[in-house]
């Protein structure tokens, strides 16, 4: 009897730990969404933001995934990285970083911006969380010289730090006007549609490598 209960025990001792591990494989794909009003849903109801909206498109795809949502409408990127320690909590395993739209909106010199990202991009590596730069296009009015040395930030990076890149987060909405608010700058709810729908592709490709590895 005592040999019976001796076997009952270890059984059950590893059918504690089979559930624990399987727990533990279990747990979510944890993501942030690290940006400015492009990612906290500017003017858009509950729902409706980008990082809910990939959440959404993600999960019906099969991919057991939880998106928060860290962004701040007006963000540059050195308000992210005053903010970044505190927005990506320990426990995320990729960050869509989204920033620099702000920054070229108030003619903030490229070189600066690029400073910023960097220190953002070594800062999230060194917690060895993973990043997908989410890229930007600078708007015409800036002019060409600014335009060519802002538009290479998010390439050059990308191949620097060997990072996936998006390479303009208002692909296919920043020219339709039925996309926009009225403001003529802010995706509405059936632009962030757009913007998922281009973007879920970029982001399964990241998802298979980590599944991959």
């Amino acid at each position: 009897m005592a040999f019976k209960r001796l076997i009952t025990l270890l059984l059950g001792a590893g059918m504690g730990l089979l559930v624990a591990v399987a727990s533990a494989s279990a747990e979510p794909y944890r993501i942030v969404g690290f940006g400015d009003s492009l990612m906290a849903g500017y003017q858009l109801g509950a729902g409706e933001s980008f990082p809910e909206k990939l959440e959404a498109a993600l999960k019906a795809k099969g991919h057991d995934v939880v998106i928060a949502n860290a962004g701040v409408s007006g963000d540059t990127t050195s308000g992210g990285l005053s903010r970044l320690d505190w927005s990506v909590p320990d426990g995320t395993d990729l960050v869509i970083l989204e920033l620099g739209a702000n920054d070229m909106l108030r003619g903030v010199s490229p070189s600066v911006t690029e400073k910023n990202l960097v220190t953002m991009i070594e800062s999230l590596q060194a917690r060895d969380i993973g990043i997908l730069l989410a890229g930007m296009v600078a708007a015409p009015s800036m002019g060409q010289d600014y335009a060519d040395a802002f538009n290479a930030i998010f390439p050059r990076l990308a191949q620097t730090y060997d990072l996936d890149l998006y390479p303009f987060f208002l692909d296919g909405v920043a020219t339709e006007r039925g996309l926009l608010l009225e403001d003529g700058m802010h995706p509405n709810a059936e632009g962030v549609d757009r913007m998922v729908e281009r973007f879920v592709p970029t982001m399964e490709t990241v998802l298979g490598e980590v599944a991959s590895q």
